[in-house]
């Protein structure tokens, strides 16, 4: 029987080299050791990063062939692209457990000591040397690159006392206290935001990449660390903060370029997984409508002209901004003592802190302000959605005179009310408010008359706010809420199905359903 067909008990009853030896373990190094899995996971079928989603036919291909060929991975790419994500889901290409050295602190294989400590240890006690097993996640480091990491917190420095302790010389190498990188050994070191490190201290990461050497001050030290290294960097901070010095992005093996969801299909199921709706917000019910407005923000994030595009909109603003929206519900509910609620489009503009707090804003953005722009995304979501469920007002205005418009009974009946339609309405009054705008409901049964009850009423008002955004009634934002209304007469009169320079009976009825003069 080989070692790794042995069972996880019959490995962690393995107490001494001896015992190792006699179950036929042989040294192997990570990088072999993740191929090795890989393959195994590949053949038989099973996912291999589990949650990370759009990027099956992208990024993953690059990942697994970078891990076929024993590289280290550099993962390049804007905020908020499951970067982290991705090196943390490598721990599961380890094995479960691997034998160490008991009491090394560089998790030293007992076949292969690599520190002091252990190489005394084995020469002392042979076959009876302790073995100790590491689980995977032990063997996982992971470090933010800033600018006051040192080299004495990655590599290592002299420790005067555990000089003094041991009673040893500086120029004893047992008074080394190892860093994070060293007592990563057989392990995965992950450094997020590369770019951030000082270049010196970049530059002390070249040995160790390329020859697996690390020198600390003074001392003649060759400690062949075996480390599967991945970093991760923001093309932004090439510019703002720093960049890879070259011999250190020459020695990373395989770059990785990363990206945002390519369709609203994906981004919603990336914002389902990482959403975390808490108990008791059960009591809101969400519609897919809803949820494709969220990303649909998104997406005019990132093709907004105030919008930083180099700096990105993180997945993790649409999560926040889901959240947000459950609350909002469940707040509304709470006010009216309902023990059950219905997600309501003016809940969006509750996702509004979820916004500002997640987008960069170019010279133009901050001088509009961060809480404009949010709304305009809002918005230009809302304009956007609207067309998947209703006719297009501007196509309408090019048809000819004659034929129906969808929209005219609900902009009549605006032109002589106004509706202000309140965050914190109750179920009830909210409906009823909605039921009294003339038109509103047959232009909801017209073109969707499968709805009842509740999802009705969000569409009902889904068609106020789209029609809002088209210019056929006014929106104006309260302290409390909206109100729609009728446009002013100057707007009135640019909705014109006709060119303006075509001559008109003084009869005939605009866009609007009113006499134009």
């Amino acid at each position: 029987m080989s070692y790794h067909s042995l069972s996880v008990s019959d490995k962690l009853n393995i107490t001494t080299l001896g015992q190792l030896k006699a179950a036929g373990y042989q040294p192997e190094s990570i990088k072999d050791e993740l191929r090795r899995n890989l393959i195994t996971k590949m053949r038989s079928g099973e996912e291999v990063f589990p949650g990370v989603y759009g990027y099956e036919d992208t990024v993953i291909p690059d990942v697994e062939r970078a891990l076929l060929s024993r590289h280290h991975i550099n993962l390049l790419g804007l905020r908020g692209q499951a970067k982290t994500r991705i090196a943390r889901l490598m721990i599961y290409l380890l094995d479960e457990y691997i034998p160490v050295v008991e009491g090394s602190e560089l998790n030293d294989d007992p076949l292969q000591p690599l520190s002091r400590y252990a190489v005394d240890l084995i020469a002392e006690k042979g076959d009876e040397t302790p073995v100790i097993w590491l689980h995977r996640d032990e063997r996982y480091t992971e470090k933010l690159a800033t600018p006051d990491v040192s080299v004495a917190d990655l590599i290592g420095d002299a420790d005067p006392i555990k000089a003094a302790t041991l009673k040893l010389p500086y120029s004893d190498e047992r008074v080394i206290h190892f860093g994070l990188i060293p007592r990563s050994h057989r392990g995965i070191f992950v450094i997020n935001e590369l770019p951030d490190l000082q270049a010196r201290i970049q530059v002390s990461l070249f040995n160790i990449l390329q020859e697996g050497d690390i020198q600390i001050r003074g001392f003649k030290l060759r400690l062949p660390l075996d480390i599967q290294f991945v970093f991760t960097a923001n093309p932004e901070d090439y510019t703002n903060r720093g960049s890879i010095v070259t011999p250190l992005k020459d020695r990373i093996d395989s770059q990785i370029l990363t990206h945002y969801p390519r369709t609203l299909e994906i981004g919603k199921r990336i914002t389902r997984q990482e959403a975390k709706v808490k108990e008791g917000q059960e009591i809101v019910s969400i519609n897919e409508v809803t949820e494709d407005l969220i990303e649909q923000i998104a997406i005019e994030a990132r093709q907004s002209e105030y919008v930083d595009a180099k700096s990105g909109v993180s997945a993790r603003m649409t999560i926040s901004a889901y959240e947000n929206l459950v609350s909002a519900a469940e707040r509304r509910a709470l006010l009216n003592s309902e023990e059950r609620t219905y997600v309501r489009l003016a809940d969006l503009y509750g996702v509004i802190p979820a916004i500002t707090g997640k987008v960069e804003l170019v010279y133009e953005g901050e001088v509009e302000g961060p809480y404009i722009v949010a709304m305009n995304l809002v918005s230009k979501a809302i304009k956007t959605q609207f067309l998947q469920y209703f006719p297009d007002p501007e196509k309408l205005k090019k048809q000819i005179k004659n034929k129906k418009n969808p929209f005219q009974k609900v902009q009549t009946w605006f032109g002589e009310h106004s509706l202000d339609l309140l965050s914190d309405l109750s179920d009830k009054d909210y409906q009823n408010r909605l039921l009294a705008i003339d038109g509103l409901d047959d232009l909801v049964e017209e073109f969707h008359p499968e709805l009842t009850g509740d999802e009705k009423f969000f569409f009902m008002e889904f068609a106020l706010h789209g029609m809002a955004e088209f210019s056929l009634i006014s929106k104006k934002p309260l302290d409390k809420g909206l109100q729609f209304k009728d446009l002013t007469d100057s707007l009135i009169a640019g909705m014109n199905f006709d060119d303006d320079d075509e001559e008109e009976d003084d009869d005939e009825e605009d866009f609007g359903g009113r006499r134009r003069r």
